[in-house]
């Protein structure tokens, strides 16, 4: 049962990896395939629990799906202006990060600043 619980918990933690990672559904009928999902698994769930064990020894009791769904709320903001000779200029910068965004970054020593501005000039 300990095993089943355990191999439950690393295919949990590869479909909650998989999405970011870009990650598609394989259908298993190459040993490689197989071997490779087995470890993608496990490097997930290695990650996870990484994460939840960083986050419980600085005094934050939480699970992965927690952090994730608090973190998702950290957003990038994107603003679009045209200017006069018929470009348009699009910056894109991470949004103030929340107190309990900065709790968590903090925890894990990860910069509370999700992304440098950036800014592309596109012509019409």
């Amino acid at each position: 049962w300990r095993t089943y619980s355990l191999l439950t918990r690393c295919e949990n933690a590869f479909r909650n990896m998989k999405s970011p990672l870009c990650e598609r559904p394989i259908f298993h009928q190459l040993k490689r395939r197989v071997q490779t999902h087995i470890f993608l698994c496990i490097l997930a769930y290695h990650l996870l629990v990484a994460i939840e064990k960083t986050l419980l020894d600085e005094g934050i009791h939480t699970s992965w799906l927690t952090v994730k769904d608090t973190l998702k709320t950290h957003q990038v903001a994107t603003v679009i202006l045209a200017t006069t000779s018929g470009e348009i200029l699009k910056i894109r910068k991470g949004v103030n990060a929340e107190p309990k965004h900065l709790e968590i970054y903090k925890s894990l020593k990860i910069s509370s600043e999700i992304m440098k501005p950036v800014k592309t000039w596109h012509g019409i």
